[in-house]
């Protein structure tokens, strides 16, 4: 609750005598003062909270005092009808017409210092680099939020596809960042609603359906049963990629933060990296048959399972992520050669291994428990990822009417 009033700021004093007249804003108990004018004590009605008529100018003092109170009233009103923070300060400084003057990209790095602070370095690398596209576009200079509108980001999608050779999902990702920047402007205060460039009849961000494929039973017998040098790099990117695979999937960052200490009768006891759930699963014969082969490299059972983190500074999570990123960058080139002695015609990475989970599962299991194992939030999110690997429905469909 804020609370708003017009009154002599006793506590101030020139030395002609007179005192301020302030409109002062209490929010959270934390008061911030407006000056308006100055009077003599002997001038103000304390009762009625304007100037006496024995000032010169007292009609033109308490016409500018309601205008004030009305102004104030008006912007908490907006504040709190669209269910923004704002504080006292805030109040008194759009009224001085001094609404804060700090520019999008600088206000921009607050939103990557708040992600550094919650461990968030993948979403700081991609973020910081669509952001400093935009600042490419724009002439590297800074703007204010309030030049930032349709026309803009309209040129702004043109350039990443023409120039920058973006896909359409890129451009989206991009136009994601610039909006939660935006969002966050507006919650602290730093822009009016008004000026938000997205929403119904103006940016709307749209992504385009994109084509997931994985490999099939084939495709993974065929890497399974290839005659790889033990202990080599290509060999050890295979057990990755399939440690991978044979718990549905789990994405390459959660799979080499797993420890000997996450494995309790033959299962696996894991915190998701991506939302921070928390689960477990059962481990197929030919996981146990991997971790056999790292068993002897064991130190603790503290110890990390895959050699990759083994080196990384302790609970400092920029290294972690580092390496992560450069191991991720290691397994995809030997992914590539694998494919090759394969004869598997499809890009294969670390990721497409959970494509590929996703593949062959097709509609052989219920999407409640494809939810379970791919850890998903949401039943739909489920649905929608399952729908690009099931098309038995679709191609006999497509059978039946071609059978003439």
């Amino acid at each position: 609750m804020s609370s708003v009033k017009i009154m002599l700021y006793r506590s101030k004093k020139k030395s002609d005598g007179r005192h301020p007249i302030v409109l002062r804003v209490i929010k959270n108990r934390k008061p911030s003062y407006l000056y308006i004018d100055w009077v003599e004590e002997k001038q103000w009605d304390d009762s009625k909270s304007k100037v006496k008529s024995s000032h010169h100018s007292y009609a033109r003092l308490n016409n500018l005092l309601l205008n004030k109170l009305a102004e104030a009233d008006d912007l908490i009103l907006n504040f709190e009808s669209n269910k923004r923070n704002y504080t006292a300060a805030q109040i008194t400084d759009l009224l001085k017409g001094e609404q804060s003057t700090q520019l999008f990209f600088e206000y921009s790095e607050k939103y990557f210092d708040d992600l550094l602070k919650l461990n968030k370095f993948s979403r700081v690398f991609s973020d910081r680099g669509k952001i400093s596209q935009f600042k490419k576009f724009l002439g590297n200079k800074d703007i204010s939020f309030e030049e930032i509108n349709q026309s803009m980001l309209n040129n702004f999608k043109v350039y990443l596809v023409t120039i920058q050779k973006v896909s359409e999902r890129s451009v989206m990702n991009s136009l994601v960042v610039i909006r939660t920047i935006f969002n966050r402007g507006i919650r602290d205060g730093l822009v009016d609603q008004k000026y938000y460039p997205f929403g119904k009849n103006k940016i709307k961000i749209k992504f385009p359906q994109t084509i997931k494929i994985g490999l099939d039973e084939r495709e993974i017998k065929s890497i399974e049963n290839l005659e790889l040098e033990i202990g080599s790099s290509i060999s050890h990117s295979r057990n990755i990629f399939l440690f991978s695979f044979y718990t549905a999937g789990m994405r390459v960052s959660d799979v080499l933060r797993v420890k000997w200490s996450d494995i309790r009768d033959q299962r696996v006891y894991y915190k998701m990296g991506k939302n921070n759930k928390a689960d477990s699963l059962k481990l197929p014969i030919k996981v146990l048959n991997i971790l056999v082969i790292y068993k002897s490299d064991k130190r603790s059972e503290n110890d990390y399972i895959f050699p990759e983190l083994k080196k990384a500074e302790k609970n400092d999570e920029r290294d972690l992520y580092r390496k992560t990123k450069t191991a991720i960058k290691k397994f995809n080139k030997y992914l590539s050669e694998i494919a090759i002695k394969a004869e598997i015609n499809k890009k294969v990475t670390m990721h497409i291994a959970r494509h590929s989970f996703g593949n062959i599962a097709g509609d052989k299991i219920s999407p409640h428990m494809l939810q379970k194992l791919y850890r998903h939030s949401h039943l739909s999110t489920t649905i929608g990822y399952q729908g690009n690997f099931i098309h038995k429905e679709a191609d006999d469909a497509l059978d039946n009417v071609l059978n003439f």
